[in-house]
């Protein structure tokens, strides 16, 4: 019905006093559009593309899809991330990397890539990371909303539920968002992943990015419900480094948090080049012996 749509240069007028004097301009005159026209930065709305078919036009410009799906798109997703979290008796462990990448372009090593959503709740970001870091934000607002009106602290479910919600009203406007969420409520640990398809899954362990190949390599050989606190530390630390290690696209520093009935603690950040040396002195050690 509608061809694709190229990015014009009109674009690089957004917020300056000409864009003010055409939106007020097709206010006044009206439009031909299908639709009623949409103009970038009014209060209280959100931005969209301002063409008769903005769903089209994400789809067609900026979809994020797995193996060839890109070859047509103006703009191509390059990500790479590696982020794991799993249960276990004494709490939750949440391990990531702070590596972000455009394809082979390393753009930071030092992206935060856990979210702190509030005292008792955590997510972590994989995929667009300003669409993770704007819908997690916007999660804890939502999480605070509840709090102020019920009186407690929302569980994890919910927030959980909450947050499939959000993205799958955006499903199809080329979100792109691989996600867990999990924290402690009345009920105990709880994980959840969800993704920018409005997936939702509960689970004991999870782990999202191009790394998660090698870390779930890592988990699925050491994992156990019984870990000690210790052991979970080094497995969360070890499955990263891993990840880092033969994946391109991870790396960066390790940040690594606990989360128990009293919250979330922040355990370390490490520099994954530091745990290289650390687990080949280790492993020199062992072969010695």
């Amino acid at each position: 019905m509608f061809g694709p749509t190229s990015v014009t240069a009109g674009i690089l007028d957004i917020g300056t006093r000409k864009a003010e004097d055409e939106r007020r301009r097709a206010s006044t005159q009206g439009s031909g559009a299908l639709c009623p026209a949409k103009f970038l930065g009014q209060p209280a709305a959100f931005d969209i593309p301002n063409v008769p078919d903005p769903a089209y036009f994400c789809r067609s410009n900026f979809a994020s899809t797995c193996g060839g799906g890109d070859s047509n798109q103006t703009v191509k997703f390059a990500k790479g991330t590696t982020t794991l979290a799993f249960k276990f008796n004494d709490g939750i462990i949440v391990s990531v990397d702070s590596r972000s990448t455009m394809g082979a372009y390393i753009a930071s090593g030092t992206v935060k890539k856990v979210i702190e959503i509030n005292p008792f709740l955590l997510g972590t970001m994989a995929g667009g990371a300003a669409d993770c870091s704007f819908w997690e934000r916007n999660l804890g607002m939502q999480c605070r909303m509840y709090e102020l009106r019920n009186g407690k602290r929302i569980t994890v479910a919910a927030a959980s539920k909450l947050l499939a919600n959000t993205v799958n009203a955006y499903r199809g406007y080329g979100l792109s968002m691989g996600t867990m969420i999990t924290g402690w409520d009345e009920t105990g640990p709880q994980l959840y992943y969800v993704d920018s398809d409005g997936t939702r899954l509960k689970g004991n362990m999870f782990s999202v990015g191009s790394g998660s190949t090698y870390a779930y390599g890592v988990l699925d050989n050491y994992y156990r419900k019984d870990l000690t606190v210790e052991e979970a530390i080094d497995l969360g630390k070890r499955a990263i480094y891993h990840a880092t290690h033969r994946d391109a696209y991870s790396g960066g520093i390790n940040n690594l948090y606990h989360v128990t009935k009293e919250g979330w603690t922040k355990i370390h950040s490490i520099d994954v080049n530091d745990m290289h040396y650390e687990f080949e002195e280790e492993k020199k050690n062992a072969m010695s012996s």
